[in-house]
């Protein structure tokens, strides 16, 4: 079953910069996709797209069988419910302790506290991080911090979970160690979709890879290699 589908998308930023020409691909439900391709390929205007932080300027986009470009104002954060999203950068609050980051996501949907601190555990202990739930993130590593991200891009059980080069600030240990953690929640039934620089990752775990070189679609593998040439 088909969870994201792309039809003849196109994006074009003021005047004439063509982001996406032309996309059309479907990514279906439990799917590991790598989103690959040089800087400016495409691949975070790709990203914005699947969570309606950009809507397309040609074209039609399905996410959980609705149109997003359709959707009505009100409607988007029950979108946005079912998809999370780490960064590179993590973007934890330094002031808040990582239960209280991971919580954030789950507060701002009026979730009731009992429900929020089971969930919130529950994320913690999938990420390995139960014993940090009360210290700050400036007290982790690099590692341990994206894996508060994780987290909290997981914690409200998404379908969707993004990665916008999640491995680009970690060592190739630390970056193995995330890829393990980001393919054992793909096992759980999660679709996960991660825009990479990194091409061993991606030539190791021979999964579906999307390649982007200027705004077009260049190529599409299954178990495939980072390799963007057409």
């Amino acid at each position: 079953m088909s969870l994201i589908q792309f039809f003849n998308v196109s994006k074009i930023y003021t005047p004439d910069i063509v982001a996406l020409d032309n996309i059309s691909l479907k990514i279906d439900k439990g799917e590991f996709v790598f989103l690959v391709g040089p800087s400016g390929a495409g691949k975070t205007t790709f990203i914005r797209l699947i969570f309606r932080q950009e809507i397309p300027s040609k074209g039609q986009i399905i996410v959980g069988g609705r149109s997003i470009a359709r959707l009505k104002r009100n409607e988007i954060p029950y979108l946005r419910r079912n998809i999370g999203i780490v960064f590179q950068d993590f973007r934890l609050l330094s002031d808040r302790s990582i239960f209280e980051n991971v919580a954030i996501a789950l507060e701002v949907l009026e979730t009731a506290p009992r429900e929020i601190k089971i969930k919130v555990e529950k994320a913690l202990s999938q990420v390995g991080l139960s014993s940090k739930a009360r210290m700050f993130p400036h007290q982790l590593s690099g590692g341990e911090q994206q894996r508060a991200a994780i987290a909290r891009a997981i914690v409200n059980n998404p379908r969707i979970l993004i990665a916008d080069e999640p491995t680009g600030n970690l060592d190739p240990a630390t970056s193995a160690e995330i890829m393990k953690l980001l393919e054992e929640i793909n096992h759980l039934g999660t679709t996960v979709i991660m825009a990479s620089h990194a091409q061993d990752i991606v030539n190791r775990m021979k999964k579906r890879v999307v390649a982007l070189d200027r705004g077009r679609l260049v190529r599409d593998s299954r178990e495939g290699e980072y390799s963007y040439e057409a």
